[in-house]
């Protein structure tokens, strides 16, 4: 009985325990084995991005792409643009209700390209 009251409290002051927290808060909600590709803020910024990505997407259409919300409008709308013009599925994340709001720097990864559903076998090397 002491050992469900001390569970029940746990679970409702702290939440759902969630397994490698900080790997998926890194890597915009996914794990690090489904993760195909990850691009930093910096990297979109450059001008052969879009295309490298471009290359990656058409030759990979089962994965997704996860958005980091917090990053410039004018390149969330790039690449937003880039999924729709493919077909391809994307997800927009905010990671909102984090204790510690920062700025987004160019070392956080503004895109995601990952498998929904599984691990990845070999991963896109640049």
């Amino acid at each position: 009985m002491a050992n469900e009251m001390q569970e029940y409290l746990r679970t409702h002051l702290f939440g759902t325990p969630q397994l490698k927290p900080d790997e998926k808060r890194v890597f915009l909600g996914n794990f690090r084995e489904r993760v195909a590709m990850a691009v930093t803020v910096g990297q979109l910024r450059t001008p052969k991005a879009e295309s490298v990505i471009k290359t990656v997407l058409t030759r990979y259409p089962q994965y997704r792409i996860y958005l980091n919300g917090r990053m410039g409008k004018t390149l969330i709308n790039r690449y937003m643009r880039l999924a729709v013009e493919l077909d391809y599925p994307f997800t927009i994340l905010a990671q909102m209700g984090v204790r510690v709001q920062r700025e987004v720097t160019d070392h956080d990864f503004g895109l995601v390209i990952a498998s929904p559903d599984g691990k990845i076998k070999r991963p896109v090397v640049l």
